[in-house]
C-alpha cells in the first residue's frame, strides 16, 4: 500500500508547524482507509511503490478479488492492471498461486517457486514479468482453464506481482482469485481432539476456570468460517456455565485446520464435568451473503475435583477419628481406674 510521500514544512511558526503534521496526520489516515477498501491486494510485504487492481472487462469494473463459477474443463481471459506511482521504471515478476490459510488466521499466497495444484495450476499471466514506466499503468492479461478432472467446492488462489532488490525481502501485491467448480456442494466442519482441563481454586467455597480446547476441521468442499459456542455443565446438566461470546473462525478452505482455546471462567467443581462446542458454519456466496448452516458438535468430560474441600473434609475427618479414638481410651482408662479401686477396697475387706 502506497503512502503520499511528506510535504515539506515551513517556517510560518509553531501554530503553522502543528497544524500541518495534524493535516498530514489526517490526510494519511484517510489514504489508508482508502487503500484498505479500494486496495485488493491479497498479499503484500513492506511499502511497495506500485498498485494491482482488476482489469475493467465483461467481468465487471471495479471488483475487489476475482471471482468465478465454472465448470471443469472451462475456460476464462481476465486480466490484472499494475501501476507504478515511483519515479523510476518498475520491472515486476508476475505468477499465479495457490492460497492458504496461514496460522494468525488470514488467506494467503504460497510463494514464488512453491509447488501449485490447483488455481495456481490452472491460472496463467500470458508473461512472467512486466516493466511499467513511472506514472504508467500496464495491463497483464491471464487465463485460467479449469482441469478436467477438478472435483466439485471452492478454491483459492491469486495472481501476484513481486519485487526483489539486492539486500532487500522480497515485496508482493497480488489479488486473490476464488474459483468454485460446478458441481455438488457439500460444507462440512467437524470437531476433533477436545479437551477440558480444569485448574480449580483455593477457596474451597469458590469456583475454578476451565480451558476448553479443539481443532476445527472444514471436512467439506467449500469455504466456510463458523460460530462458536461453549458450554460446561456438571451431572444432570447442573451447575451449567457458558463462555460467553467468542469470535468467529477465520475463513477455512476445504481441509483446513483451525485450533481454539476458550477460558471458561466461573466453573463449579461438580467432580464430573460434560464440556460441549457447538459450530454453526457460515457459508458465503457469490454476492457476499452469508448464510447459517445446521450446527454440529460435540463433547468431552473432564474431572473437576474440589481438592482444597476434600482435603479440608479430609482433615475434619481424622480430627473426628482422632477424637473418637481419644475419648475411647479415656473412657478405658476410667474403666481402668474404677477396677483398681473395687479390686483395693476387697483386699482391704
Amino acid at each position: 500500500m502506497r503512502h503520499s510521500p511528506t510535504p515539506p514544512t515551513t517556517a510560518a511558526g509553531p501554530a503553522v508547524g502543528a497544524l500541518a503534521r495534524a493535516a498530514l496526520v489526517v490526510l494519511l489516515a484517510a489514504l489508508g482507509v482508502l487503500g484498505a477498501v479500494a486496495g485488493p491486494a491479497a498479499a503484500a510485504d513492506g511499502d511497495a511503490s506500485w498498485t494491482v487492481r482488476t482489469a475493467a472487462n465483461d467481468f465487471g469494473t471495479d471488483r475487489r478479488n476475482y471471482g468465478y463459477t465454472l465448470n471443469p474443463g472451462a475456460h476464462i481471459e481476465d486480466g490484472l492492471v499494475v501501476a507504478n506511482h515511483g519515479s523510476t521504471p518498475l520491472h515486476l515478476a508476475v505468477y499465479t498461486a495457490d492460497g492458504f490459510t496461514t496460522g494468525a488466521g488470514k488467506l494467503d499466497l504460497v510463494r514464488n517457486g512453491a509447488k501449485s495444484t490447483r488455481v495456481g495450476a490452472w491460472a496463467r499471466p500470458d508473461r512472467p514479468d512486466v516493466t511499467v514506466r513511472p506514472g504508467q499503468s500496464a495491463e497483464v492479461p491471464f487465463t485460467l482453464t479449469v482441469a478436467d478432472n477438478a472435483e466439485p467446492g471452492d478454491y483459492m488462489g491469486g495472481i501476484v506481482t513481486s519485487l526483489t532488490r539486492p539486500g532487500q525481502a522480497e515485496q508482493r501485491l497480488g489479488i486473490r482469485i476464488r474459483l468454485r467448480v460446478g458441481g455438488g456442494l457439500e460444507p462440512r466442519l467437524s470437531v476433533e481432539d477436545l479437551r477440558v482441563r480444569y485448574a480449580g481454586t483455593s477457596n474451597p467455597l469458590g469456583k475454578g476456570e476451565a480451558t476448553v480446547t479443539y481443532t476445527i476441521r472444514n471436512t467439506g468442499n467449500a469455504i466456510l468460517s463458523t460460530r462458536q459456542a461453549v458450554s460446561l455443565s456438571g451431572p444432570f446438566g447442573r451447575p451449567h456455565t457458558d463462555a460467553g461470546k467468542i469470535d468467529d473462525s477465520p475463513q477455512l478452505l476445504p481441509g483446513d485446520t483451525w485450533k481454539v482455546s476458550v477460558p471458561v471462567r466461573g466453573v463449579a467443581p461438580a467432580l464430573r464435568t460434560t464440556g460441549r462446542v457447538t459450530l454453526t458454519p457460515l457459508l458465503t456466496d457469490a454476492s457476499g451473503s452469508i448464510a447459517p448452516l445446521a450446527t454440529v458438535g460435540t463433547t468431552a468430560h473432564a474431572w473437576t475435583i474440589p481438592w482444597v474441600s476434600l482435603l479440608l473434609l479430609l482433615v475434619v475427618l481424622c480430627g473426628v477419628l482422632f477424637g473418637i479414638r481419644w475419648a475411647f481410651r479415656l473412657r478405658r482408662g476410667r474403666r481402668g481406674d474404677r477396677r483398681r479401686e473395687d479390686m483395693g477396697t476387697k483386699e482391704l475387706v
